[in-house]
């Protein structure tokens, strides 16, 4: 008689479950972006009506680069935890990181809350910094444990379909903060908005719980929990000299796009605002979220047709391309900027879905874990120095009801710097592929054919033996920050 973990409905039930993991903290990161206003505004109001309204928000009195910060250091500490977190998981299980990084995301998530409470005083950004630091430390590394969590139960099966819904539930946080947050602001105020996402935290907490019941009580009924907990890959630091050109050009060709989005979005709710007069900032907060609105319709189709089509080179080169128009019309234009924000959207489905997979095909297999972290690494200190730059852009004063437009152009172009040398390290990945066979342009039966030779090419004599590791090294391909 077949075990429950044999069928159809048990992995699809596992599914659900770690589908919720990220559905909190997704909703919880940006947070900051839809209450900007709220974040910068000044501590006390003594205004004067203007045309029947009060021109000044009460808030936490944090400055443009205060602001900045909470995302830089998210960015920061994702790129150095990301690197041992796929080691440590790779060691301990599956269960213990899954653990141990939903408690992060719930102890940061907290922290930052209660630094709402010390508005005015010494303590309010340093809570709040930490607060972050621990909650980055947690997400980007639940992806890694998510995505190897589904890749296990599904492989062979439903594999495509199942990643496609991890990652529609994780931009379903994203595009319900933007969509929920400023009305329950408006009639809760920020410190219970604030311990609403840490709830939704603990909701990823408790579904740890029950995904990791049901992962090793699965397991066990299959028969392979001692032979899982017998697999551990060395990531060894001289792995890093294997790595191609085209590898690292196409994790440059990842952080400079990736440059030009999170920090736009970490901004945009203000910069809808300040330069369009006729939005109120829970229209503008709907309309910056219109990024993750695209990319969580658009997530798995994009994903299905590059699968079918390849040509993974052409549609980076293409994404950065088409992206150059948004950031000159979001500077030199008045175009209203939902347009902006949905190409914006597009553009970024289709990147996400075309870059990311193009690493296993560049790199050795037993080199792939390596590779992932690394990629996700570069590019969180990429989004982190970008914040930093834009809060410098945009100045240190927060009495600044508006932010003057020449402030906001200059970010753009600071975004459109980044696009540019995204095209340039794109092109640059074409060029290279094309002179060593063009495996990212290839058809996926063709590709996956050069990527299976590749697999069977030891680094060495030495590491013959340790291509059993390749499952592992599978599930690891799967963790991106996308």
């Amino acid at each position: 008689m077949a075990q429950p973990a044999e069928k159809a409905y048990y992995r699809f039930v596992v599914l659900f479950f770690n589908c919720l993991l990220t559905f909190g903290s997704y909703f919880c990161f940006d947070i900051p972006s839809v209450l900007q206003d709220q974040f910068q505004g000044n501590l006390t109001c003594n205004a004067t009506l203007i045309n029947g309204t009060v021109d000044c928000v009460v808030g936490l009195g944090m400055n443009p680069q205060q602001y900045n910060l909470l995302y830089a250091i998210y960015a920061w500490t994702n790129a150095v935890v990301v690197i041992l977190a796929g080691f440590l998981i790779d060691k301990l299980g599956n269960r213990f990181g899954v653990f141990l990084f939903s408690f992060l995301c719930v102890l940061g998530s907290s922290l930052f809350a209660l630094g709402s409470h010390f508005r005015g005083t010494p303590y309010l950004l340093p809570l709040m910094l930490t607060g972050r630091l621990l909650f980055g430390s947690g997400n980007g590394s639940l992806t890694i444990v998510q995505n190897r969590i589904t890749a296990f139960w599904f492989k062979g099966k439903e594999l495509a379909l199942a990643f496609g819904l991890t990652l529609a539930f994780s931009r379903l946080g994203s595009v319900l903060n933007f969509f929920l947050t400023q009305k329950f602001e408006e009639q809760y105020g920020m410190q219970w908005t604030l311990w609403g996402g840490a709830l939704l935290c603990v909701l990823g907490f408790v579904s740890a719980i029950i995904v990791s019941t049901l992962d090793k009580v699965g397991m066990r009924q299959l028969g392979l929990d001692g032979a899982i907990q017998e697999q551990s890959r060395k990531v060894r630091i001289q792995d890093v000299k294997l790595l191609s050109l085209r590898y690292w050009l196409l994790v440059l060709t990842i952080m400079f796009f990736y440059n030009g989005i999170f920090p736009f979005i970490a901004d945009a709710s203000k910069f809808i605002q300040d330069k369009y007069n006729d939005y109120s900032q829970k229209e503008a907060a709907y309309i910056a979220g219109a990024v993750y609105d695209s990319s969580l319709i658009l997530s798995a189709s994009a994903g299905i047709l590059i699968d079918y089509v390849g040509l993974r080179g052409i549609f980076a080169v293409a994404c950065a391309v088409l992206t150059l128009p948004v950031f000159g019309l979001l500077a030199f234009t008045f175009v209203p900027p939902l347009v902006s924000t949905i190409w914006l959207g597009v553009t970024y489905s289709f990147a996400a879905a075309s870059m990311w997979p193009s690493i296993p095909l560049v790199v050795p297999q037993a080199t792939l874990g390596t590779a992932m972290g690394l990629a996700t690494s570069i590019q969180m200190v990429g989004i982190g120095v970008s914040n930093l730059v834009v809060g410098q852009i945009l100045g240190t004063k927060s009495s600044e009801t508006k932010i003057p437009l020449w402030r906001w152009q200059r970010m753009m172009i600071f975004m459109l710097a980044n696009t540019i040398s995204c095209i340039i390290t794109s092109v640059l990945l074409n060029i290279v592929d094309h002179r060593q066979g063009g495996t990212l342009n290839k058809t996926t039966k063709k590709s996956g054919q050069a990527e299976r030779e590749s697999d069977r090419e030891p680094l060495n004599q030495a590491e013959e033996e340790q291509n059993e590791d390749e499952d592992e090294d599978a599930v690891r391909s799967r963790s991106i920050n996308s």
